[in-house]
């Protein structure tokens, strides 16, 4: 059992070894562009799936490398320190992968997930707008054979990257339910329109899009997942430190950035901010890591937002170390501070929205 846990280890290190090599050679370069350019994004998302990491998550007997919890945690930081636009992609069909790994419906295992490690297939998803409270914005309706689908979904990234994703939807009695459709205009008995690409502050070129969808047939078979009513309220919460793990790895950009612009300005105040942050962003990393297990809900929530107050403070830092030149479109400093800015709201919860505000309020609550 010992060496069989060395050996899992070895192969993850070898893993995200590969991901950070790729990422410094091939992407860091090109981060600008691939934050504005789908063709350029498209370029590096299948550049990873010529690795085999676009399914880490998976078991290895699909296809995946069978990352643990902490191993893919490891795995985003890399990604967010190197693109924003490309973590905020793949993390789409990572999440995929991760429903259709644990469903019920073989045929869709089958189907699907020998083939999302390399990109032959790639899925994203939509279904945020279970977490929003009141009437519901997509609901599902059985009939014969499956489900018949209606309403909005606001929010989709990877129109023209995914050829499927994964649609949620509420059932009368509340239950939630997850299925498979196509990424394109459709017409059938039903319909699926989307609206053109979002205009984004930061990301861009992950063209997000809204759709309405009308009277669509959902098979049986083409259902990834029904779970309980509140399914996602509680898994929301039970990994409410998983976005922040990409503020963290968009708050080491910034800092990149600063430690950078000290070389070539040689201003020690700028080492002295470097360091006193790094020290800080070294001190939350570690106390998110220790606290996946064994951690009460209400730590958790506190370490997300300090994680997110620090990704504005570093990228800040980072803009305000690089001068007028952050102002420019085509700058990182600006790019890292917008990501910083998205990755605030990633995944967002009310709980999460209020521990955020709590700390951008608390330097005003000092003066008092």
């Amino acid at each position: 059992m010992q060496l069989e846990r060395e050996s899992a280890q070895k192969e993850t290190k070898k893993i995200l070894k590969i991901a950070e090599d790729y990422l410094q050679e091939k992407v860091a370069p090109q981060a600008t562009q691939i934050d504005k350019n789908p063709d350029d994004l498209k370029q590096a998302l299948l550049g990873m799936g010529a690795q085999s990491l676009l399914a880490l998550k998976v078991a290895k007997s699909f296809g995946g490398a069978g990352f643990t919890e902490i191993d893919y945690h490891h795995f985003q930081m890399l990604m967010a320190r190197y693109s924003g636009a490309l973590a905020f992609l793949q993390t789409q069909h990572q999440s995929a992968g991760s429903m259709l790994a644990a469903s019920h419906n073989q045929e869709l295992k089958h189907r699907y997930l020998p083939h999302m490690s390399t990109g032959k297939i790639l899925v994203g998803v939509g279904f945020s707008q279970l977490r929003r409270l009141g009437n519901p914005l997509m609901k599902a309706r059985q009939v014969e054979g499956g489900y018949s689908l209606e309403g909005k979904v606001p929010w989709i990234t990877g129109f023209g990257f995914f050829a499927d994703f994964i649609i949620g939807a509420t059932l009368p009695d509340g239950r939630e339910i997850y299925g498979i459709l196509p990424l394109k205009p459709q017409t059938q008995a039903g319909s699926i329109t989307f609206s053109s690409p979002l205009e984004l502050i930061a990301m861009n070129s992950t063209n997000t899009v809204s759709a309405e969808i009308k009277q669509w047939f959902l098979a049986n078979n083409q259902v990834v997942a029904i779970n309980p009513v509140g399914s996602i309220h509680e898994k929301s919460k039970k990994n409410v430190l998983h976005h922040g793990f990409y503020a963290l790895g968009c708050a080491q950009a910034g800092l990149d950035i600063l430690q950078t612009t000290y070389q070539k300005k040689q201003l020690i105040f700028l080492q002295e901010s470097y360091q006193l942050l790094q020290q800080e962003l070294d001190d939350c990393r570690q106390a998110m890591f220790a606290a996946i297990t064994n951690c009460p809900y209400q730590e958790k929530l506190q370490l997300r937002g300090w994680a997110i107050q620090l990704a504005g403070r570093c990228t800040h830092a980072a803009v305000i170390a690089t001068s007028g030149a952050a102002n420019y479109q085509h700058n990182s400093a600006g790019r890292v501070y917008r990501e910083a800015l998205l990755f605030s709201v990633s995944g967002q919860t009310t709980a999460v929205m209020e521990e955020s505000l709590r700390r951008c309020t608390n330097s005003i609550s000092s003066l008092n």
